[in-house]
């Protein structure tokens, strides 16, 4: 039986009860319990309702929501609760039919009007709580990108890194505590960033101006070698490339890395597209940590490394869509569990360089089939005062989909 309303979830900006639709006021006036940040309730002041501050930790406060079910209850959060906002996560655990929500401009939409920018041109990403590296990845020429803050500290933070990567001449804008009596907006050159006494509230709005060097991250596969932090245990541009293909990433995806080393087929399957995951598999702790610092410097940040090895460290993960094993292999029992844990139509990669993993995949195929290829890379390198071609290992590839 659907339950009617009892939860309603209402935006609220730094304008207060004036900004509040008379639908949101008059659930406020209804609502036995009001819960909210500190800052929330006070700007929806006065409340004759009884008053809750959220707990910290934050997620202690979905328990007492919950515990209402039924009874008039009001939750307040920022601007709009479904950008960024608490609303996704109440709606995960109660159904839609038994709240309502009155939203308010989302801090983006408040940025992109304030400075004439079309909103679907630019990117929105949350840094409220989140890696400032996950920015990386829209750090495009051009781009033009609004950033939430995590606090005041984060445009300088910013600043700091559009320089480091050849990006100094990124124009900054800093909008704080908008669309109340404090609102204020100042800018700044990334190079010459010197804005001081910034608000916590506040969102960063970059125009990307790239240098010709500029470490832009490119959108394609097949990142260069040099770019991640290896011990000699890394899948190469052309082989990766090649990898990614075959693994065929798809949006929202989880990719198991087994055997991960450098990382960089994970943090490219990461880099197709934001809602992509990877778990990487990685017995070696100093090849782990490596990893991480590869998949952080090029904002890969939904890259998991576990520091374990097959097949042990595969149990209870969550079901991967796609799986590549890059060593590893050859050990018993390390196909078996990835292929049963793998969900009905994925794709499962295995790149081979020994005789003994190649014969393993020649066994597999004839029990799967798939498809094998072998691949063979050649790069010209200076031998005395010419040049000639240095063959590397050949790397035999089955990929096959589980039915």
């Amino acid at each position: 039986m659907t339950k009617a309303p009892w939860l309603t979830i209402i935006g609220i900006g730094e304008d207060g009860r004036a900004g509040l639709s008379p639908a949101a006021l008059a659930a406020l006036d209804r609502a036995a319990v009001v819960i909210g940040g500190a800052r929330h309730l006070e700007l929806a002041a006065p409340l004759s309702a009884q008053m809750q501050i959220w707990p910290s930790p934050f997620a202690e406060g979905y328990p007492l929501i919950l515990a209402r079910r039924g009874q008039p209850t009001c939750v307040l959060a920022t601007g709009d609760p479904f950008h960024y906002g608490v609303g996704a996560e109440l709606a995960r655990l109660i159904p839609a039919s038994e709240f309502v929500c009155h939203p308010q401009p989302s801090a983006f939409s408040l940025a992109a009007a304030r400075l004439g920018w079309s909103l679907p041109d630019c990117d929105c990403v949350s840094l409220h709580g989140r890696t400032l590296e996950r920015i990386v990845p829209y750090l495009q020429p051009g781009a033009r990108i609004l950033a939430l803050s995590w606090d005041g500290s984060t445009p300088g933070k910013l600043a700091g890194l559009l320089k480091v990567r050849g990006m100094g001449a990124s124009m900054i804008s800093v909008l704080e505590a908008m669309g109340g009596p404090r609102e204020r907006i100042r800018n700044a050159d990334a190079d010459l960033f010197d804005i001081s006494d910034i608000d916590p509230l506040n969102i960063v709005a970059i125009e990307v101006m790239a240098s010709q060097d500029a470490n832009v991250v490119p959108l394609t596969s097949g990142l260069p070698d040099s770019w991640f932090e290896n011990d000699g245990q890394l899948t190469k541009a052309e082989i990766r490339a090649l990898t990614l293909a075959a693994l065929a990433p798809k949006a929202g995806e989880l990719l198991w890395d087994i055997g991960l080393g450098a990382g960089s087929v994970g943090i490219e399957w990461c880099l197709r597209h934001p809602r992509n995951r990877c778990i990487g598999i990685e017995e070696r702790p100093e090849r782990a940590e490596r990893a991480r610092r590869n998949a952080l410097e090029l904002g890969a940040t939904a890259l998991d490394v576990r520091i374990g090895q097959a097949p042990g460290a595969l149990a209870d993960l969550p079901a991967p869509d796609a799986i590549f094993i890059g060593g590893g292999a050859s050990e018993p029992g390390v196909f078996e569990s990835a292929w049963a844990a793998l969900k009905p139509g994925g794709r499962l990669v295995v790149n081979a360089v020994t005789l003994e993993t190649e014969t393993l995949l020649g066994t597999l195929y004839a029990r799967h089939g798939g498809t094998m290829r072998r691949l063979a890379l050649s790069r010209l390198e200076a031998v005395g005062g010419m040049h000639g071609w240095r063959a590397a290992m050949p790397v035999t590839q089955w990929v096959v989909t589980k039915p």
